[in-house]
């Protein structure tokens, strides 16, 4: 995981701000919910270029994007002995988040994530989400639920662009 840098008293709390209200993941959740994640969330400035994480990594916490824009690239190969080649599956943007499997299964990372802008994130580590639900098993649930709206999302959008590349049946 890359490692947190402090922010200034101001930026810290508009960023608390805006990120509580752009992210439906966390939108079950009461305000006094959310003052207690706040005690298990940490912030991550990150310069253009600069990358994240790697494929391959061992995972161990999700992020959230709360300004700026991050590259997801996955490296390909088409066939034995042909060289490798990066893709840019996807960018993410302000209220996206990036890793959400590896606070579940602590899987390596299946993606490299790299910064195009300047970019402000918000951290939730495997074991902050492991204390949350063990001290409050309520919060975690609301939690896993919202875990869970994304990975179906995000499953219903790569089903439907490999629909696209695939040849018709008949």
């Amino acid at each position: 995981m890359k490692k947190a840098k402090p922010l200034s008293e101001s930026k810290v709390e508009k960023a608390v701000t805006d990120f509580i209200f752009s992210f439906p993941f966390f939108e079950a959740l009461t305000s006094e919910e959310l003052l207690y994640i706040a005690e298990h969330i940490n912030f991550v400035e990150v310069e253009p270029g600069e990358v994240l994480f790697r494929q391959g990594e061992q995972g161990d916490c999700v992020y959230f994007v709360v300004e700026g824009e991050l590259d997801v690239i996955k490296e390909t190969q088409r066939g034995k002995g042909k060289a490798k080649g990066k893709v840019v599956i996807t960018t993410l943007s302000r209220g996206r988040s990036i890793g959400e499997m590896s606070v579940i299964d602590k899987t390596p990372r299946s993606a490299t994530v790299r910064a195009r802008t300047e970019a402000t994130l918000v951290t939730l580590t495997s074991k902050g989400f492991d204390v949350i639900l063990q001290k409050h098993p309520k919060i975690g649930i609301k939690i896993l639920k919202g875990i869970s709206r994304l990975l179906s999302q995000n499953l219903r959008k790569t089903s439907s662009r490999l629909a696209e590349y695939m040849l018709p049946m008949g």
